[in-house]
């Protein structure tokens, strides 16, 4: 098993997410979804194991999103579109998002922080 989380440095909930994972010993590829957010293409991969709306992996209270005219764009676009411009703004992706590969295939998401279900996510 190997998990990777995006999160955004300055986030206090992926602060509050990081510091649950070693607290709980787990190992974890941190990535800043800013500066390194993931491709539209694992984006795609993410948004099909996770099973949740396109619309769950936009930060709805967010900047960009505001700024972008997000909330009357969204219903238009295709998730395929939708993934296309969460890859190109990484401060459009809801986070921290925490993404548990195993045997290398994405086999659990969690968009958000929420402990207990990172904790039944993760077996903890």
């Amino acid at each position: 098993m190997s998990l990777t989380v995006y999160h955004y440095p300055g986030c206090s909930t992926c602060k509050k997410a990081l510091r649950w994972l070693t607290e709980n010993g787990l190992n974890a590829d941190v990535l800043d979804i800013r500066e390194a957010p993931p491709s539209a293409t694992l984006l795609a991969e993410v948004h099909t194991a996770s099973g949740l709306p396109i619309k769950r992996f936009f930060n709805t209270s967010g900047q960009s999103y505001r700024q972008g005219g997000w909330k009357d764009r969204l219903p238009e676009l295709s998730d395929a579109d939708a993934c296309d411009a969460l890859a190109a703004d990484g401060m459009l992706i809801k986070r921290p998002i925490l993404i548990r590969r195993t045997h290398d295939a994405i086999d659990a998401v969690q968009v958000g922080f929420k402990a207990d279900a990172w904790a039944a996510t993760l077996g903890v």
